[in-house]
């Protein structure tokens, strides 16, 4: 979460409500411990609610405190949060082994076979723990398949370079060819470089006061949309240290957000405070459509 400013002075309507319950759910069910426990403190922040919710809010996120030190009062220690993340993953599959010596054939086919959802990619993410050489093959021949999701593409590329993989792959993104350095490809949010979180903080600027849950569910797509277009055209776009290129960015991504979550502007509007001129609204519309084009291939995924 950014931004603590202001935030107990949000008020959650319903709706709102019901989708944070149901991220916490899913980060829970997918052991993301560490998000879990900064939606709660960013719950526990908001106004409005029975006296009960906080209460059990304030249980579950002391119980996350006590079974993982990282999850602290004052943020996400991160370093120690993931080294106990990685810890606890790694006694998981190796018990699921002790148990079950097919255990890693059985996986590998929940990744590759099961459509994308939270789960499958949980799988893909658990095959970084498994001392196989046959799964590397396996990846890097699911990498040259045709049709594969753009997110799955990137879980890929990650779980390579968990597994220790190094050099440079070369696949086929959507209809475009891309070529991949795995060494230097991001782990978590915080690893893709600056420009990407200057994006985000734009927009940011524009909603965190007024309209905090749509900046909420912008941070969760723009990071989705980063990993889907990761070495891409379009992700050299956003690299690019252009104030203009980041308010393009930024304005689409607003734009983008708001057709799901109105914040009351019109379009004109969201254009207008990014600075997109005439001179700038060609390439706007284009990075826009790239957005909307994520947005369906999630879709009909």
């Amino acid at each position: 979460m950014h931004g603590p400013e202001g935030r107990d002075n949000i008020v959650l309507f319903p709706k709102t409500l019901d989708y944070y319950q149901m991220e916490l759910t899913r980060m829970l069910e997918t052991e993301r411990y560490g998000e879990a426990g900064e939606l709660l403190e960013f719950l526990l922040q908001c106004q409005g609610q029975e006296p009960r919710q906080y209460e059990e809010w304030k249980a579950l996120l002391d119980w996350l405190r006590d079974a993982f030190p990282g999850v602290s009062g004052g943020g996400i220690e991160t370093g120690i949060y993931e080294e106990d993340e990685e810890s606890l993953a790694r006694m998981h599959i190796e018990a699921k082994l002790a148990l079950d010596k097919d255990y890693g054939n059985k996986l590998l086919k929940a990744a590759m076979e099961s459509p994308l959802s939270e789960h499958s990619l949980l799988a893909l993410e658990q095959l970084s723990y498994l001392d196989m050489p046959e799964i590397d093959e396996a990846l890097h021949g699911w990498l040259d398949r045709e049709n594969i999701h753009p997110l799955i593409q990137f879980h890929i590329l990650q779980t390579l370079r968990r597994r220790g993989a190094q050099g440079i792959v070369s696949f086929v993104r959507g209809q475009e060819p891309v070529e991949v350095e795995l060494e230097t490809v991001p782990l978590k949010s915080a690893d893709f470089p600056p420009q990407v979180q200057k994006i985000l903080e734009r927009v940011g600027d524009q909603t965190q006061v007024h309209n905090p849950t749509l900046f909420y569910f912008a941070q969760e797509f723009w990071f989705q949309f980063v990993m889907g277009v990761y070495g891409t055209r379009d992700y050299a776009s956003i690299l690019t240290e252009d104030d203009s290129t980041m308010d393009i960015w930024a304005a689409a991504l607003h734009q983008t957000i708001s057709e799901s979550l109105p914040d009351g502007r019109s379009d004109s509007d969201i254009r207008l405070v990014y600075g997109i001129t005439d001179a700038l609204r060609l390439r706007y519309e284009q990075v826009y459509r790239s957005m909307k084009q994520f947005v369906y291939s999630g879709q009909g995924r």
